[in-house]
């Protein structure tokens, strides 16, 4: 019976998940957790080919159907060809999962106007596009689904060193709110996650002895988190049946980050 209960609260059986930025550290991880959970996935990746065809086979294996499209986040053209595409195989898209980041150390007043413009791009404008182009598919469909964006600790509590990453961040929370109050009667919930520290490729550079220090000594739990820690939350946002009154929300999975002061 406990069993049964959670499978039907929880369970993404015949769902078809879409990652955008799946062939990274979190966006595989995130997938790998989908399928695990029963969902069909297509990780849709600009860069790392090879990275997101090992993730397919990973989980394929798993027993669901997986494919890998090549799509930049930052163009709609490619993202409109992708969601056709996906649509031709898979019938339609019922969870959306916006995972791409890149990060830069660079000092304010050393910020190029084309840094600026590429994490501005990447981390917020190919969040809204995939939102605008599968938010349509499903709302034209009549498809109850989930949209889930990547936030961060550092959109509540500038951080040093990530001010661009920051902003950028803090954009993705106010969409978020928006598009669920825009899309909450057409049954499309939309939600964000906002990981504390997950070392990955796009911050490790920043994190060096002093600033591991720094950040440990602010996070009750004094440690990293691990990829697959992002995945319960992931899930609970994922099914409709688990989190169906839930839209609008920014959940923290950050060790407790954001509940610490001084």
């Amino acid at each position: 019976m406990a069993k049964s209960y959670l499978d039907n609260t929880f369970g993404l059986d015949g769902k078809v998940s879409v990652v955008v930025g799946g062939s990274g550290v979190l966006g595989g991880s995130v997938a790998e957790a989908m399928a695990k959970a029963g969902s069909n996935v297509v990780i849709i990746y600009n860069h790392g080919k090879e990275a997101a065809e090992e993730r397919v086979k990973l989980i394929r294996s798993l027993g669901v159907e997986c494919k890998s499209v090549h799509a930049d986040a930052c163009a709609k053209e490619d993202l409109e060809k992708a969601k056709d595409e996906i649509v031709s195989e898979f019938g339609g898209t019922d969870v959306l999962i916006n995972a791409p980041g890149v990060n830069s150390p660079t000092p304010i007043f050393d910020i190029k106007e084309e840094e600026w413009d590429r994490i501005l791009n990447v981390n917020l404008k190919g969040i809204f596009l995939a939102c605008q182009v599968f938010g349509k598919h499903m709302i034209e469909k009549k498809l109850k689904g989930s949209i889930i964006n990547f936030s961060s600790v550092s959109s509540e509590i500038p951080l040093s060193r990530v001010f661009t990453y920051s902003i950028s961040k803090s954009g993705v929370n106010n969409m978020t709110r928006f598009l669920s109050r825009e899309w909450a009667p057409f049954g499309i919930r939309v939600n964000a996650i906002m990981p504390g520290f997950f070392p990955a490729e796009q911050n490790r550079k920043i994190l060096t002895e002093e600033r591991r220090k720094s950040i440990f000594n602010h996070t009750p739990m004094a440690r990293y988190g691990e990829p697959d820690e992002l995945s319960g939350a992931m899930i609970w946002l994922a099914s409709n049946n688990a989190s169906s009154f839930v839209t609008g929300a920014i959940i923290p999975v950050d060790g407790g980050f954001t509940s610490m002061t001084i």
